[in-house]
């Protein structure tokens, strides 16, 4: 990353190297149980409640949920509210730079649903009653109240790049590694799903790249070129040998089809199976992409200048991460596992928020929920809920339904 550093100094913008570290680390703590299909479980069950997403999580719990501070001791002890209900917590108590560079979207959630562009969607956002926190995160990290347009810091950004880097190689890598997919059936996938990836993809450009005229530049086609690029060195590459093959007359043509399909599908199964052959094969697409960023300035604070791959490779990383999530994520085989995992996260929701569901939390989530509105009850228990591990889940949900045999006396 030296190259790029260099480039944020000649640019004026003061990189905070620890803030961006803090970010990567940090950006994924909101997610719940069972991914996307729990996140939807618990967006679904606090529809009316001010919504749920896994980026407003990720602030919530080191602005609020975290227990390091408060604002102020009451009777000399920290509490979470004072005795007018007002809110003390100050989570990690950590800096306001800090805290931007966790907030990806720049957008709070609507309280209803009905309120929503497109009802019945997750919202991309930060929670309404964050609303004040946002405004101070602005405030102090731009040294004005004035500001309009849309905020996100530079150190952000770069967390956002690492983030897709990550999603759109070692997810790729996974999947090889545990069978789920193989390089060449990249390349033999139904019709629908190039035509699906494509589509996102060029939503996303339309979104990240306003400076550049899409059209109709992103189809099925360009996905299935842009993996071909990717995997032309280590799967299409042709030796002397195949070229003797190839130019020979004395074999048939069926037959040269023949071996030089057997000789790529070895070669396939060769880099999902081979460990060291992945690693070296992610670890060059990573740094491939770590050469190609560029940064857009904001002409009146360096904070905000805007890093960003560069459009082609920006194309590579996203056509290497949707694809893994339309083939995969998407399949099946993985949506029964989300969709059990959906089911149990509303079933968990719908025993806390009985009337006397609230008994059925640990003391500090239950405290919050006895005296409070019905939006801070709801919230506690998505809190609780959502910091829950998948196995944990699974086991809560046992307990109060009497599956699996577990022991109903284990301690919360």
């Amino acid at each position: 990353m030296n190259a790029t550093e260099s480039a944020f100094k000649s640019k004026d913008a003061k990189i905070e190297p620890d803030i961006v570290e803090f970010a990567g680390l940090a950006h994924d703590l909101g997610h719940p149980p069972f991914g996307h299909n729990g996140e939807e479980a618990l967006d679904e069950s606090m529809r009316c409640y001010g919504g749920f997403e896994g980026n407003a999580q990720s602030l919530r719990i080191v602005a609020r949920l975290e227990k390091k501070s408060t604002l102020r001791q009451v009777d000399g002890t920290l509490k979470p509210f004072d005795a007018n209900g007002d809110d003390l917590r100050c989570g990690l108590n950590l800096t306001y730079r800090s805290m931007a560079a966790l907030l990806k979207y720049d957008k709070p959630i609507p309280e209803r649903d009905a309120d929503r562009e497109k009802p019945g969607s997750i919202v991309k956002g930060y929670y309404r009653e964050d609303i004040n926190l946002v405004n101070d995160i602005k405030q102090k990290v731009l040294g004005t109240n004035s500001f309009i347009g849309k905020f996100k810091t530079i150190e952000c950004s770069i967390m956002d790049i690492a983030d897709d880097i990550a999603y759109s190689t070692y997810d790729l890598e996974d999947n090889f590694k545990a069978g789920l997919l193989t390089p060449m059936g990249l390349f033999a996938l139904d019709d629908e799903v190039y035509e699906e990836v494509a589509k996102t993809i060029a939503r996303r450009s339309r979104d990240q790249y306003p400076d550049i005229e899409i059209d109709d530049l992103i189809d099925a086609d360009l996905v299935k070129r842009i993996l071909f690029h990717v995997f032309e060195d280590i799967l299409f590459g042709v030796d002397e040998n195949t070229k003797k093959l190839v130019r020979g007359r004395e074999t048939s043509w069926s037959t040269k089809k023949m071996l030089v399909a057997a000789e790529v599908q070895a070669l396939s199964r060769k880099l999902a199976s081979d460990g060291y052959q992945r690693v070296q094969f992610t670890s060059q697409l990573v740094q491939t992409f770590l050469t190609n960023l560029e940064v857009i300035e904001h002409n009146d604070f360096p904070q905000l200048h805007n890093v960003r791959l560069k459009f082609p490779a920006f194309l590579h990383v996203e056509v290497l991460k949707n694809i893994t999530y339309s083939a995969i994520i998407k399949s099946p085989r993985l949506q029964v596992v989300e969709y059990r995992g959906k089911d149990i996260i509303k079933g968990i929701f719908n025993a806390l928020k009985a009337p006397d569901g609230a008994r059925l939390l640990p003391d500090d989530f239950k405290a919050m929920c006895f005296g409070g509105t019905e939006l801070r009850r709801m919230r506690a228990i998505c809190d609780f809920i959502a910091g829950m591990t998948d196995r944990y889940a699974l086991e809560f949900h046992g307990r109060l339904y009497g599956a699996n045999h577990i022991s109903i006396h284990k301690p919360l």
